[in-house]
This record gives C-alpha cells, sequence and structure tokens, in this order.
C-alpha cells in the first residue's frame, strides 16, 4: 500500500471469451459469494483486491448482490495468511457449490487439473506477474475457472523517496504476501535493487516465507542483512525478520495495513500503519500515514535528523558561552581584576543563550542535506568529538579574546572602569551574537547566511539580541552596570566582533569546493 496506489484494476481478459462452454454465471456467482467486500456506487467498501473483482463485474453488467440475494451459503472458511485461500459454500441455481479464490499455486494445488491446463494457467501466472500485477486464481468445485491479473500501479513519488533512502544509508526491503516474481518486479519498478541489473541481484537478496522459516536461527540472523525481497510471507516471518533485523543492532521500521502486519509493526522500533488500513494494525503501530505515502516516511526521517542537529546546534552554542564564562571567571581571579561581568548580566547572556538560542535554532526548517548523510549508531554521544573540539577552540578563542582586553584594559596598575567594563560586556555578547551563526551552520557546508531572509524564527532572535544588548547598555545604569556606548563605538565593537562569522564562512567555503 505504500509503494502502490491501491487502486486495483483487473486486467485480465475475460475467460469466457473464445470458450463457449465456459459458465460465465457461475464465474459470476463464484465472484460474488466468496466475497466479503461491497461496493457504494464504484467505491470500494473491505478488501481492495475482492472489491476490484466486483467492479470487474459491475463493467460487464453483471450485480453481484443478485447473485447472494439468489444465493444461500452454507459456510465459509474467511481468508487466511497462513493458507492464503477463502472459500464459500453455497447453494447456487438449486445446487451446492464449493468456491474458492486465493494464491494461485494453493489453489492450483487444489484442484482437478489436466496437466495440459496446468502449463497453460503457470504460463499466464508468470506473465501477469513479470508485468508487477497481483493475481488470484478463481475455481467452483475443485475445477479452476480463470487466473485473474490485477494491476496496481507504483506511486509515482515512490522511486525518488526509495533512492533518498538508499542516499541516506537506509536499507528497504519488502515483505510481501504476494508471489516472488510479483515482489521482484514490483521492488525493480521502485528501486529497491538501486541501479544494479536484476540479473546481477544475488540470490541471499530474495528469500520466500517457507523458505526464510525453514533457515535456523543462527541462518537466519546472517541472511537477514542480505534480504531485499521476501514473498509469500506470513506474519510470523515478518515478525521474525524484523526480530533478527534488531538483534543485528538494527533500527527497524515496518509499514502494513493488515491485520496480519499487526506483530511485526508491534516488534519494530517504529511501526507505521496506513490511514486506509484495519484498526487492527493501526493500534499495534505508533504512527499512522494518514496519506499511505511511502514519501512521508522519509520525510519524517528528514524532520528527525534535522530536529537532532538542531539539537546538537543548540548544545554547541550554550557549551561555548559556558566555556568563554567559566574560562573568564576563572582567569580573572588569576589575573586580579574584579569580576568581569554581573549577576544580572550573566543573566542577560543566560537568556540568550537558553531561551533566545533554543528559539532560534528549534525554529531553523529541515533540511534535505541531512539524507545524504549516514545513520549515527544508537550508542553515539549527542556531542561528537568533532562538535566537542569546536565547542573547547571556541569557547578559548573567545577567552583569549576578551582575558586579553581585561589585562589591555588593566594596563599599568589602573582600575577597569564602568565604560571599559561595557565595552568588555558587549564585546561577549556581540562575540555570542556572531557564534549563533556558526552554530545555524554547523554540521553543513553552506553558508550560515544561506535562506537567512526566509528564517524568519532566527531573524527575530538575532534582532532581540542586538536590540536587548543595546537597550541594556544605554538604559541599565546600576542595575546592569553599564554606560551609554557612542555610534562609532558600537560601530568598531561590531566590526571588530564579525571575524567569528567571517572565519567560519571561510572554512565553509573551503569545504565546498
Amino acid at each position: 500500500g505504500t509503494l502502490t496506489q491501491n487502486s486495483m484494476t483487473v486486467v485480465s481478459s475475460d475467460p469466457s471469451e473464445g470458450n463457449d462452454d465456459f459458465d460465465i454465471n457461475l464465474y459470476y456467482a463464484a465472484i460474488a459469494l466468496n466475497s466479503t467486500a461491497e461496493l457504494d456506487g464504484d467505491n470500494v467498501i473491505g478488501n481492495p483486491t475482492e472489491g476490484a473483482l466486483l467492479l470487474w463485474m459491475k463493467s460487464k453488467g453483471a450485480d453481484y448482490t443478485k447473485y447472494r440475494h439468489e444465493s444461500v451459503v452454507e459456510s465459509s472458511v474467511p481468508f487466511s495468511t497462513e493458507t492464503k485461500y477463502m472459500e464459500t459454500t453455497a447453494v447456487y441455481g438449486g445446487k451446492k457449490h464449493v468456491f474458492i479464490k486465493g494464491a494461485p499455486e494453493i489453489v492450483i494445488g487444489m484442484c482437478d487439473i489436466a496437466d495440459e491446463e496446468r502449463k497453460k494457467a503457470s504460463e499466464q501466472l508468470l506473465s501477469y506477474q513479470h508485468k508487477a500485477m497481483r493475481t488470484l486464481a478463481v475455481a467452483t468445485d475443485y475445477k479452476l475457472q480463470a487466473i485473474v491479473g490485477i494491476s496496481d500501479p507504483i506511486r509515482k513519488d515512490v522511486p525518488d523517496a526509495v533512492r533518498q533512502c538508499h542516499d541516506a544509508g537506509i536499507d528497504v526491503k519488502v515483505v510481501t504476501g504476494d508471489t516472488a516474481a510479483t515482489a521482484i518486479e514490483i521492488s525493480r519498478q521502485v528501486g529497491v535493487f538501486g541501479d544494479a541489473h536484476i540479473n546481477d541481484i544475488s540470490d541471499s537478496a530474495i528469500i520466500s516465507g517457507s523458505e526464510w522459516a525453514a533457515l535456523s536461527d543462527d541462518e537466519a540472523l546472517e541472511r537477514a542483512g542480505m534480504i531485499m525481497v521476501m514473498s509469500r510471507a506470513r506474519p510470523s516471518d515478518k515478525q521474525r525478520l524484523v526480530k533478527m533485523l534488531q538483534k543485528r543492532g538494527e533500527v527497524v521500521a515496518v509499514t502494513g495495513d493488515g491485520t496480519n502486519d499487526a506483530p511485526a509493526l508491534h516488534y519494530a522500533h517504529v511501526g507505521l500503519s496506513l490511514g486506509s488500513g484495519t484498526n487492527v494494525a493501526k493500534d499495534a503501530s505508533d504512527m499512522t500515514l494518514l496519506d499511505d505515502s511511502f514519501g512521508s516516511i522519509v520525510n519524517a526521517v528528514m524532520w528527525g535528523r534535522s530536529l537532532y542537529k538542531n539539537i546538537q546546534r543548540f548544545l554547541f552554542f550554550q557549551l561555548t558561552v559556558n566555556v568563554t564564562a567559566l574560562l573568564l571567571v576563572l582567569g580573572g581571579s588569576i589575573i586580579g581584576t574584579a569580576i568581569p561581568l554581573t549577576v544580572t548580566q550573566i543573566l542577560w547572556v543566560n537568556l540568550i543563550m537558553d531561551t533566545f538560542a533554543a528559539m532560534a535554532l528549534a525554529s531553523l526548517s529541515p533540511s534535505r542535506e541531512v539524507m545524504k548523510e549516514k545513520p549515527r549508531r544508537q550508542t553515539e554521544f549527542i556531542i561528537s568529538r568533532k562538535i566537542g573540539g569546536y565547542i573547547l577552540t571556541w569557547g578559548f578563542v573567545f577567552f583569549i579574546v576578551l582575558i586579553g582586553l581585561l589585562i589591555y584594559f588593566g594596563q599599568s596598575g589602573n582600575v577597569v572602569d564602568i565604560h571599559e567594563l561595557t565595552i568588555f560586556f558587549t564585546i561577549f555578547v556581540m562575540l555570542q551574537f556572531w557564534n549563533l551563526f556558526n552554530a545555524k551552520a554547523l554540521g553543513s557546508n553552506k553558508s550560515a547566511l544561506d535562506h537567512i531572509g526566509i528564517e524568519k524564527g532566527m531573524a527575530l532572535v538575532l534582532l532581540l539580541i542586538l536590540l536587548g544588548q543595546w537597550m541594556i547598555v544605554t538604559f541599565g545604569g546600576k542595575m546592569f552596570r553599564t554606560v551609554p556606548l557612542s555610534f562609532n563605538e558600537w560601530g568598531i565593537i561590531v566590526a571588530a566582533t564579525s571575524p567569528v562569522l567571517w572565519i567560519g564562512e571561510i572554512i565553509r567555503l573551503i569545504k565546498r569546493i
């Protein structure tokens, strides 16, 4: 359902064409009575595959409700993913009939059929499967009536979404109850095999549910990572695959829409049911895709990775300020200067560091750039070695600049006055102001000024920091231990601290080149 449009259409020919002995009414009865679906106009209520057969009957001018009203159902065996067929015993036309519908290989195996007819049915079946069609066999009284080919077109957005998954280091495995040929062809069309030719795909990548069930746990554990397509899978096969992948240390997400998908949805790290699916599937899942689209999964991964990166950016910015402030307190006490920042000034810095930075970085739009990265390890610490290096480097650079400024102001034994401390406080804040741009671009080679005009949250926070600092310096007085600065002084401070951004921009430019 996430790969195809869930728009089932019977495309096989009418089995009565060219066969005068074929009882078309008995065939219509087999479709109408051995079904749980209903039609509301041209809309299907219930199973979409069964609904496609009822719509085909309607296109032939046959009313399925007429056959139901004229018959008496005595017993029925519902479709099961274990048996892969359904059976209904009913009285139609004054005679008792057994109607069977299900997986062609199962139904054909139940039928009394000549070798020539079996060969013809197999050839027809393969021709449908190689066109990525779903296939069904319909039989009455254990005599094969027809092999039905049902088309379900691939969603247009799926091939690109699968490619993005591969680029992002995400393996896509198709696990389906359909036949091997159908599963392989659909997988080929959506790009599960990547650029590889179908003939170059390893035999280890394709497996049937019965073959998978026959593997020992050790064999299954080794094979799980290689599998790309599993056909004729039962609920237990899906669940076992999830467990084996988890045992290998993989993070597993499962999509599904049916009751039979519930065990796998429940055991997966992330269960994704379809909006058009059953309530059982939805209850067993963590999320529901309202649009049934595989592309929504890719978008969710992009948002998740972007959010994680935004948290890293926030920590980089916050801890850089912390390292700088701690070193200043320590360095100030060593060189014997007064506390360079007052409690109220530190509270303002803390407001910038926590609230404003969180607002700015959390509001950044998700970037497709994160989908070019490989998944991180589950055990990986959120502050990577690289980010930790950036924090210490920038924190130490800021400390050297600021402690050097304090030493300059205190030359010749002069007491550092309020005017000089105001300049010191403003330079401290402006260094963090420019570093917020670097935090925005952390983990990316793009310019920090890229899309700055459309990142309204970021722009607003930058404006608030500038405006807030000007108001505190100009009107803070004794409360903030500040005196007003001239326009020229503001210009010099802004220009002198801006290399924090330009150095970062040069480094990112070199990486882009």
